[in-house]
Formats: C-alpha cells, sequence, structure tokens
C-alpha cells in the first residue's frame, strides 16, 4: 500500500486521459442529459454531482484505502452530522453522544428529545460514555464519539466504545474532525461512521465549507444520501473542486502542523500564568497513552488549549498576537486562536483559548506566543508596542 503522501496527491483523481487536466474543473449543473429512464449516475444536481464524485473517492481512499467505504460530502459539518443523526434515529430509539462536543451537538440533542429520542450524555475522557452506554441497555441505537473533543481534546478509545456498542447492536459514529484521515482512521477502530468537517484541517485554507460522512456499509451510505437528497445539504461543485485540490497539501499541513503543536505545548508547559495546558501529544497529557495507540504517525493534532487567568488578561494575550489571527475554527495553514467562552455554549472557563496551529516556522509562531504572552502579563513591552523600535504595532487581530 503507498504512503499517506502519495496517497494524498493522488487521491480521486480520474484516469489520465490526454490533453485533459488532471484534475477536470468543477461541473456547473442542475441537470443533465437524460433520454428514456431515469437512470445513470447522473440524472439530477440534487442527487449527484461528477465533481462531488471524485471528492468523495478521494476521501473514502483516506479514511479506508483499499476498502469499498463510500462517501458522501455535505455543505458543511453541521451537515454531515446532522444526516448520521437524523437518518438513523427514530421516535422510541436511545443514543449516546458526548456531554463536551461540538457546542451544536446541544441544538441537536433537543431537536432529537423533541422527536422522541432518548439521548444520555458523557464526557469524552476515560471512556465515560461507556457508562452510559450500559445505562440505556440494548435498546441504544447509536453511540456518537467525538475524539479529540474540541475544544477540550479529550480522546476515548474508539475500538474500546465501539465493541461494547456492536455487542448491544448499536451503530457507532466518531467525529474525525480534529484528527483528520491521516491522523486516525475511525472505521479500521471499528466505526461505523466517520464524520468530519471539512471546513477545517481537511482543506485547511479557510475558505471553504463542506462536511462529510464515509461509511463501511453501502446501505448505510444509501441512507445517508437518502438524506442529503431530501433535505438538499449539498455542496457547491466549487466548493468540492476546491476541498479536492487542497487535499494534494495534506499531508504536508497536517505533518508540519502536528510538529509544531507539540512545540508549542511544551513550550507554554512552565508558563506560570497558564492552567489547564492540553495536547494529546504532550507525553504528560491525560489523553496521550489512548491517543498514542490509536492516533497514526505521531499526528495528535493541530489544536493546543489552554487557560489563561481571566478574560481580560486572554483579550490581552490575543490583542498582542502578530502571526495569529483572533478567528475561530481550526486547522487552516494561518495560526489561529480565540478565547472559546465568547460563544456560550461550551463550558470552559472565561480565558479559556483554543489555539490553532498554522503552517508558520516553529521557531516565529512559539516566539511570537511567548512574547504575546509577556505583554499580556505587563513583563515585556506593552501590548501593541514593538519592543525591538518602541514603535507602535497594529498587531493580528481578526
Amino acid at each position: 500500500m503507498t504512503g499517506d503522501g502519495t496517497r494524498t496527491v493522488r487521491a480521486g483523481l480520474p484516469e489520465a486521459e490526454a490533453y485533459e487536466p488532471t484534475l477536470p474543473g468543477p461541473v456547473f449543473a442542475a441537470h443533465y442529459h437524460l433520454p428514456g429512464d431515469a437512470v445513470g449516475p447522473y440524472t439530477y444536481g440534487r442527487d449527484a454531482n461528477p465533481t462531488w464524485s471524485l471528492l468523495e473517492r478521494a476521501i473514502s481512499e483516506l479514511e479506508s484505502p483499499g476498502t469499498d467505504a463510500e462517501t458522501v460530502v455535505f455543505s458543511s459539518g453541521m451537515g454531515a452530522i446532522s444526516a448520521v443523526l437524523l437518518s438513523q434515529l427514530r421516535q422510541g430509539d436511545a443514543a449516546v453522544l458526548p456531554s463536551d462536543g461540538y457546542q451544536l451537538l446541544p441544538a441537536l440533542i433537543e431537536r432529537l428529545a423533541g422527536y422522541g429520542v432518548t439521548v444520555r450524555t458523557a464526557p469524552t475522557g476515560e471512556d465515560a460514555q461507556l457508562a452510559a452506554l450500559e445505562a440505556l441497555g440494548d435498546g441504544t441505537k447509536l453511540l456518537w464519539l467525538e475524539t479529540p473533543s474540541n475544544p477540550g481534546l479529550d480522546v476515548c478509545d474508539i475500538r474500546r466504545l465501539a465493541d461494547a456498542a456492536h455487542a448491544r447492536g448499536a451503530l457507532v459514529a466518531v467525529d474525525n474532525t480534529l484528527a483528520t484521515p491521516l491522523g486516525q482512521r475511525p472505521l479500521e477502530l471499528g466505526a461505523d461512521f466517520a464524520v468530519a468537517s471539512g471546513t477545517k484541517a481537511l482543506t485547511g485554507h479557510g475558505d471553504v465549507l463542506l462536511g462529510y460522512v464515509t461509511c463501511r456499509d453501502p446501505r448505510l451510505a444509501a441512507e445517508v444520501r437518502a438524506w442529503r437528497k431530501t433535505v438538499g445539504a449539498i455542496p457547491g461543485p466549487m466548493e468540492a473542486w476546491l476541498a479536492h485540490r487542497s487535499l494534494a497539501t495534506l499531508q504536508l499541513r497536517v505533518d508540519r502542523q502536528a510538529a509544531t503543536a507539540v512545540a508549542l505545548a511544551e513550550a507554554l508547559r512552565d508558563r506560570p500564568e497558564i492552567t489547564g495546558l492540553r495536547h494529546p501529544g504532550l507525553p504528560t497529557d491525560p489523553s496521550h497513552r489512548v491517543a498514542a495507540g490509536q492516533m497514526r504517525g505521531g499526528r495528535f493534532g493541530c489544536v493546543v488549549s489552554f487557560t489563561l487567568p481571566d478574560k481580560e488578561h486572554a483579550e490581552r494575550f490575543l490583542t498582542a498576537l502578530r502571526l495569529v489571527d483572533d478567528a475561530t475554527s481550526f486547522g487552516g495553514v494561518r495560526s489561529t486562536a480565540e478565547r472559546r467562552g465568547r460563544w456560550g455554549g461550551d463550558a470552559v472557563p472565561e480565558g479559556f483559548i483554543r489555539f490553532s496551529v498554522g503552517a508558520e516556522d516553529a521557531e516565529d509562531l512559539i516566539s511570537d506566543v511567548l512574547r504575546a504572552l509577556d505583554a499580556a502579563s505587563g513583563t515585556d513591552a506593552p501590548t501593541g508596542t514593538d519592543p525591538a523600535s518602541g514603535a507602535a504595532s497594529t498587531g493580528a487581530g481578526g
């Protein structure tokens, strides 16, 4: 089997054809020539599109190489998440979801409850969802995992939880957004669905909204695809083409970002103003042992989280950064950081920082972060001032 780098640059490409581009441009079509019966791969624009097909094949080759896994792409990560939950759960069913997952999960849980679905939640760390699964018993239909969790970066043992769920007749979905298919392959660890927001590291340039679901079972893929058709949560062809183009550099980006994230976490370990430092790649992190057993190639993700003393301290730090944008999302080539509490919905302190490492030189990025921390603590030049020249600085903002 080819290596990750080779696979990413070749994933989903059609057979070479004389005088045609390596990756054909986006197909913009609401309808297709359709003589006779409505059969064939492309009939109507809400059902299928050749540009989606190439991207879906590419993602399948990354999430589950060498298998017949099928991928369905969506207009956003939430479109993909909703498709799995709402296509699989019916009135009277029960499901287990993380209590510390992505901040829109509670809204979906409320929706499921309104449909008559029983939902139990538990934290990701220490496989706490196992107890919730056992409490619901054999009536459980679906177990939803998010590992590493966003934004807390806890990790659970996918294989252990998947085995327990399957023993009770439940399906297992794993949100693989933070890990990416290069860092973790949930289907190989027993999951039935690998779900992700392609908005993040998969596309990596902060210019595309996208989501996907990859399934081992063609029947499950057909159900997810039917949901997409019904609700119309389809990606635009241009977005799909941009995503496929960006895949070619996925391994380069993921490896660079993962290495720098560990280096940044190491540099922050002894900062007195920081508490709650988390990154699965740190040997001292509570999640490291489990993460090292199921995450691939030393790729523990690009996100580092930590807490500063209070909201004001965190805001001073963010303002003092010069190479980092104050922006939400993660996984982009340009580093971003935000005070996560500004959104509400996440059970984090007011000074909690979610930091997404980009592709900048590690030395430059770490120097910028340490300087901004000094400025925020009042141990360096005043915020907004270049310590070398004393001149006013515009900062990075965002």
